[in-house]
């Protein structure tokens, strides 16, 4: 049975944490996804919670590449958004967003590519198949894009993992976006290393909402579980 706690009714009883509230009910999802060099890739992907109207983000999240989320219409090859199953990564920032008051978050990836398995994403990453596809928006080539699509002066979480694999495109993106305080677990004595919002463990999965949650100035309740 689904549990629907609505947010205007939890924000009027002093309530902002995501306890009892199921999060596919609350939030919307919905991406670009498109196909390149025979490919299947995702430009952005947009968590948005139900009644809100804004037209922009208020909260911008850099991760790895998109997981298992897919378009419900079966079309892998679009030219408009549409709508996406989310994946249990996709769920911990809207955990986030929950506790934190986040109504609209737009994701973007180091790699478009489409995956998974990140054993996958690591090795097409150092093979030659790479420069085949422009699958980072981060690419110089892309700035346009990158441009249309990344919202500045609002809160940026960066969680793409700390695979060496990433560093150059980690590297990239963090000097291309220039974020000042990023919110995130950044993994001690590296500089381009944020862990993954997801990690294996339950308990560092807690930790990471709640981290992260906690560096937001919009917090207005602590949490003690997700």
């Amino acid at each position: 049975m689904r549990l629907r706690l609505h947010y205007k009714a939890a924000r009027a009883a002093g309530v902002t944490c995501h306890q009892g509230i199921n999060l596919s009910t609350e939030f919307k999802v919905t991406g670009l996804f498109y196909e390149s060099g025979g490919y299947k890739l995702r430009k952005y992907l947009d968590i948005k919670r139900v009644g809100v109207t804004s037209s922009e983000p208020d909260l911008m999240v850099v991760m790895m590449n998109p997981g298992s989320s897919f378009p419900l219409d079966g079309r892998d090859n679009n030219s408009v958004p549409s709508e996406a199953e989310p994946d249990t990564t996709q769920q911990q920032i809207m955990k986030v967003m929950d506790s934190a008051s986040f109504g609209y978050a737009r994701i973007l990836n180091l790699s478009d590519l489409r995956t998974p398995d990140s054993s996958e994403l690591y090795r097409f990453l150092k093979s030659d198949e790479s420069s085949s596809v422009d699958h980072s928006i981060f690419s110089p080539s892309r700035t346009s894009e990158l441009r249309q699509l990344f919202i500045k002066d609002i809160p940026v979480i960066y969680g793409w993992g700390v695979n060496s694999t990433l560093v150059p495109l980690a590297k990239l993106a963090i000097e291309t976006l220039d974020i000042n305080n990023p919110l995130g677990m950044l993994k001690a004595s590296t500089e381009y290393s944020y862990y993954h919002p997801l990690p294996r463990i339950y308990a560092k999965q807690v930790e990471w909402v709640q981290h992260v949650t906690s560096q937001s100035t919009r917090t207005q309740q602590s949490c003690t579980g997700v």
